[in-house]
């Protein structure tokens, strides 16, 4: 072979090595874009992820904050109400003690008892008004169903319609609570 023939070959054999680093070249270029793309769609999916946990982070935070004023708000109900149960028991006692006042004392020693009887009613009913509990006004009042139980109606002429002619059984209420509605006879 001679030179000329062995610089073609060598000229081919150069173009062809260039050719296959060209494409090499190219092959990892397209790699490399290919690793950027997925690299870059993996981001994607971790800042959704991300933001998805923020979310949920955000919410859960809320949650709690709601749980604890619910919290707070069930114990100053519990401790406005914390008498409740004792002060419902104690109503029939003040009604029993309203009725013995009420009978009318014809001897001495009835009449002392009846005082006696007073004291023990004003002490009870001083000690259960510092808890809150307050008599429901009815007689001359407008009547309301949410203070007021109708068992009765009557006609009177001078008065108003709807207004409360006479209470048969007191309410009371603890603080802003209805504890027993107080039993009326209403106008008609």
């Amino acid at each position: 072979m001679d030179k000329g023939e062995l610089l073609v070959m060598e000229k081919e054999k150069d173009e062809v090595v260039l050719g296959q680093e060209i494409v090499e070249e190219q092959q990892e270029t397209e790699a490399t874009e290919v690793l950027v793309e997925e690299e870059i769609d993996e981001l994607t999916l971790v800042k959704q992820e991300l933001d998805e946990e923020k979310d949920k982070a955000i919410r859960l935070r809320a949650d709690f904050e709601n749980y604890k004023r619910r919290v707070q708000l069930d114990k100053e109900a519990d401790y406005k109400y914390r008498a409740q149960s004792v002060l419902t028991e104690i109503l029939p006692v003040l009604d029993n003690l309203e009725r013995a006042l009420a009978v009318e004392a014809t001897t001495e020693e009835a009449v002392s008892l009846t005082k006696g009887v007073e004291m023990v009613y004003r002490s009870l009913l001083s000690a259960v008004s510092t808890e809150g509990l307050e008599p429901i006004e009815a007689e001359g009042v407008s009547f309301d169903p949410n203070f007021h139980q109708a068992v009765m109606q009557e006609k009177d002429d001078s008065k108003e319609s709807g207004i409360v002619l006479q209470e048969l059984q007191k309410g009371y209420k603890l603080k802003d609570r209805v504890l027993r509605p107080t039993m009326v006879k209403v106008n008609e």
